[in-house]
């Protein structure tokens, strides 16, 4: 019997489906007969194979029959079935979310960011379809790409946490809000769709679907759902003797006000600020409308713990590092820079960042735009790496800033210049963000071990 899907052949076991997918530089046809030695049942194939010891099923596009097998186990499941998508928090919200979901019921959710044409589908088939529910995120960056996702997924509840500039180069002309939009269409009879009211494109597109759809904001708009930030929560963690080995770390959570369908009520999460907001509100909507209380909501969120390289916190040597270098694009970028100038107020603020890419003929003007947004934080310092660095310096030019502007290539650069400007400086908020193609997380990890030597040199 075949209870899973794989696309490496090194993943290969007893009961796998073999999917052969034909790519750039390989190709998976290839490597049929290796995923039948470590155990393959079967194997998906979109062009005739030599004798590999296993049942051969060709079909015409591999990628396309595997959305559809996933499709039909998904037509088997008892589950309540979340569809999540947007531009930016996406993968964040979708594992929060999970984590809420299980204080209810059994919840399965796809892995990370494995959120195209081939995860989606083998997150599906992963499951035992005996769960309460399923989260699936759907990240779309060409036109199409929410169809083939959305005819596989077919949600119970279809969720838009945001719609702003993102893959706007495979995206076209239709914008990204109506790419968005279109989960609405792939709704399961008697699905709901759950849309931010902060978006006004967005709202748009949504009601020009005939589906039941309700908004949500962490901007006071009108809506059913809301969520709006406190400040910061008190620090929690399991008290330990002064001295212990391997204490537990501390989580810095954020107080926010949560009003659903008139009930209004206070809990923690770990967010902080407008963004933070805007996730809590959709977490709670969706959890709401899924039939979980306030009180289990209130636990979940409590609980809950951010996937890694978002917004995730450091302290050290005087410094707190947030780690955001998963990706970006416009609209994380600004979230994520008042993020941290929140939580810079009355220190120093530094800003690591890289190119934003994907973004076709639009890259010049969001750079511009993202370089006036810094200048109007005053970082102390702003550091650079790829490219639009012109861009990015004319914009914090127009925006009056005049502090040190220090483009970077690689890690050993990095730290040679903090050295030289901010490694100057007491502590303060250091900011790393950027597209992943940037691998800010080397700067990242050179700046902690610098820092880390310091901290081991202070006097006790």
């Amino acid at each position: 019997m075949l209870t899973t899907a794989v696309t490496d052949s090194r993943e290969a076991c007893p009961g796998a489906l073999f999917v052969c997918v034909p790519g750039s530089r390989v190709d998976g046809h290839d490597f049929a007969a290796a995923a039948v030695e470590r155990g393959a049942g079967a194997v998906l194939a979109q062009r005739p194979l030599p004798p590999v010891g296993a049942p051969v099923l060709l079909v015409p596009d591999t990628v396309t029959a595997l959305g559809r097998i996933a499709a039909l186990w998904r037509s088997k499941t008892r589950a309540r079935v979340v569809g999540i998508t947007g531009t930016a928090g996406k993968t964040t919200l979708k594992e929060v979310l999970a984590q809420v979901l299980a204080v209810r019921g059994q919840t399965a959710r796809n892995a990370l960011n494995h959120n195209n044409q081939i995860g989606m589908p083998r997150a599906m088939l992963a499951t035992d379809g005996q769960e309460d529910f399923w989260v699936l995120e759907a990240g779309i960056s060409h036109a199409g790409d929410m169809d083939a996702l959305g005819s596989v997924l077919r949600p119970d509840l279809g969720l838009v946490l945001n719609a702003g500039a993102g893959h706007t180069e495979g995206l076209g002309a239709k914008g990204v809000a109506w790419h968005k939009a279109r989960l609405l269409h792939y709704l399961a009879s008697g699905g709901l769709g759950l849309i931010c009211a902060d978006y006004p494109d967005l709202v748009r597109e949504a009601g020009a679907y005939d589906a039941d759809v309700r908004l949500f904001s962490a901007t006071g708009r009108r809506a059913d759902f809301a969520a709006a930030y406190l400040g910061p929560a008190p620090l929690s963690g399991a008290a330990v003797a002064d001295g212990a080995e391997n204490p537990p770390p501390i989580v810095e959570q954020g107080l926010f006000r949560v009003r659903l369908e008139g009930v209004t009520f206070t809990l923690a999460a770990p967010f902080r600020g407008a963004y933070g907001a805007e996730n809590v509100a959709a977490v709670a909507a969706a959890a709401h409308v899924l039939g979980l209380s306030m009180e289990e909501i209130a636990q979940g969120l409590g609980r809950a713990v951010l996937p890694a390289q978002r917004l995730a916190r450091q302290r050290l040597a005087g410094w707190l590092l947030l780690d955001d270098t998963y990706n970006a694009n416009p609209l994380s970028m600004q979230r994520m820079l008042e993020a941290a100038a929140g939580q810079a107020v009355g220190a120093p603020l530094v800003a690591v960042l890289g190119e934003m890419l994907e973004l076709g003929a639009q890259a010049a003007p969001c750079h511009e735009v993202l370089g006036r947004q810094l200048a109007a934080l005053g970082p102390a310092a702003v550091f650079w790496k790829g490219g639009q660095a012109e861009a990015v310096h004319a914009g914090l030019q127009r925006g009056g800033y005049g502090g040190p502007w220090l483009p970077v290539a690689d890690a050993a650069d990095f730290a040679t210049t903090w050295e030289k400007t901010a490694g100057r400086l007491p502590g303060g908020v250091v900011l790393f963000k950027g597209s992943r193609g940037n691998r800010l997380e080397l700067l990242l990890a050179a700046l902690r071990e610098r820092l880390g030597r310091s901290e081991a040199a202070r006097p006790e």
